[in-house]
């Protein structure tokens, strides 16, 4: 693999490209840095002495020089590029052939100015964002944001799958070999059916089976490629094989790229309880491409915008009610701002032992009894929904919220197309009965994470031996 990283200087090439190359075992290069050690002097001096256009003469040279040597060697690295470096076209047409190019999109005018202003000698062009902002959108494969979530480096952006799965060991799940295999040319060595049904000690079996017949060892690594359900399933069985072998996991659906796919929960279902058996095991890099959005149904999208709504209410982000409305796919750059309020949490309570990793269960004590009572008919999603309006209205009961608070949740929920009552039929004693094995309980008690409100979400111990929590 050779990833190529451009951008508007300061745009991050260089620290994205450390990381990456550290998770990837993958050589780094920063094309600035060979370019200075080559001329003996710092590039702010090559401009001061000999004006750009041989400063640009030198950065040709040293980038056809890195890239044959990389060829010779057929060895794995990430480049960072310079900021005007593929301006010339026969750059980028090298760059294209040998590898992928990714092109970070520019942060906000007063974080750019801030970047540079701090090392202002190294950018001797200063900002010329905006200048060339038609040539840097000239270039497919984006990253709209990076960032670290404890030991995984999350990239979000379009296009940007393709590269992580050519190394192989790739599980994916049966749907997603159908939809993106050939377009993809991707070949899983274990494919798993499709489905929460399946999020089973079986599966966590045949991918051990399959572990030991490609004949993993500890310096191997597989990649997940799929939703929540691949995820967990792989990256539990990556923990648990060979007490612990590295991951990446390559999210494909709405609901896993905003949830499931950080925090470095894995895990499978029992038959007394969901996520019952588990392990804390983070994927070493989370890619999150949205081109895998496209092949999304109205319904499998509303089913992720129900996790997304949960952050909005998390992080107290009421003024993008508005965007939510059934068939809306989010932006790249919306959906990172969606997982930080995840990411934020995770950082100060990574392995939930104080109680503020808990905010993230909001609704999930109903939306978890409600997806076993209906045998997982119910899609995770739509149970989340359903369990944050259930959940608001028990705080409303218990003076936690305002009387309107409820309808407005009801109304956001609604509004993207997920539902916001227990599903007919479902009774309530059946619902409370499965609650009292939810695994924050200790002893009768159990932790609810309770919305009351935008930015307000609480943790209330409830006693359901003594309480009626409906009334």
């Amino acid at each position: 693999m050779i990833l190529f990283l451009y951008g508007p200087p300061a745009s991050g090439k260089t620290t994205l490209g450390q990381i990456l190359a550290e998770k990837t075992n993958s050589r780094f290069i920063d094309l600035d840095a060979v370019i200075e050690a080559k001329a003996g002097m710092p590039i702010s001096e090559i401009f001061a002495s000999s004006g750009e256009a041989a400063f640009r003469e030198m950065e040709s040279a040293s980038l056809l020089e890195t890239i044959a040597q990389l060829e010779r060697d057929c060895e794995s690295c990430v480049v960072s590029l310079g900021g005007g470096t593929l301006l010339r076209q026969e750059n980028r047409l090298s760059c294209e052939k040998a590898g992928d190019i990714f092109c970070i999109d520019t942060p906000s005018e007063e974080e750019l100015t801030r970047r540079i202003a701090k090392l202002p000698e190294s950018r001797p062009l200063g900002n010329k964002a905006v200048e060339r902002a038609a040539h840097y959108a000239a270039f497919p494969n984006r990253v709209a944001a990076f960032f670290e979530a404890q030991q995984s480096l999350v990239i979000v952006g379009k296009g940007i799958a393709s590269p992580f799965l050519r190394e192989g060991n790739i599980v994916s799940d049966a749907n997603v070999s159908r939809l993106w295999g050939e377009r993809l040319n991707v070949k899983p060595f274990v494919e798993i059916p499709s489905g929460e049904e399946n999020k089973s000690i079986g599966t966590v079996v045949e991918l051990w089976r399959a572990f030991a017949k490609k004949g993993l060892g500890r310096k191997d690594r597989v990649v997940a490629l799929g939703g929540g359900v691949t995820g967990d399933l792989t990256g539990f069985a990556a923990a648990t094989w060979m007490r612990g072998i590295k991951w990446i996991n390559i999210p494909t659906t709405l609901l896993s790229m905003v949830d499931a796919s950080t925090g470095g929960k894995t895990g499978c279902d029992l038959a007394e309880g969901k996520n019952l058996a588990g392990a804390f095991h983070f994927p070493e890099l989370v890619v999150a491409d949205v081109d895998f959005l496209e092949t999304l149904s109205s319904e499998i999208l509303a089913d992720g915008m129900a996790e997304f709504i949960k952050h909005e209410i998390i992080g107290g982000r009421s003024e993008n009610c508005g965007l939510f409305r059934k068939g809306f796919v989010p932006s790249a750059k919306q959906i990172a701002e969606n997982l930080m309020v995840k990411v934020s949490i995770v950082r100060e309570d990574p392995f939930e032992t104080k109680n503020r990793r808990m905010l993230l269960n909001c609704g999930h004590t109903v939306a978890h009894a409600v997806e076993k009572l209906s045998k997982y008919s119910i899609p995770h999603g739509e149970a989340v929904a359903i369990g944050c309006c259930e959940e608001a209205r028990i705080a409303v009961r218990r003076s936690l919220s305002p009387q309107s608070w409820a309808e407005e949740v009801e109304s956001v929920f609604s509004a993207a197309g997920l539902p916001v009552e227990l599903p007919c039929g479902m009774g309530k004693a059946a619902i409370v009965e499965e609650m009292r094995g939810d695994k924050k309980r200790s002893g009768d008690i159990v932790a609810f994470a309770l919305p009351c409100g935008w930015g307000d979400v609480r943790i209330v111990p409830i006693d359901l031996t003594k309480e009626d929590i409906w009334q």
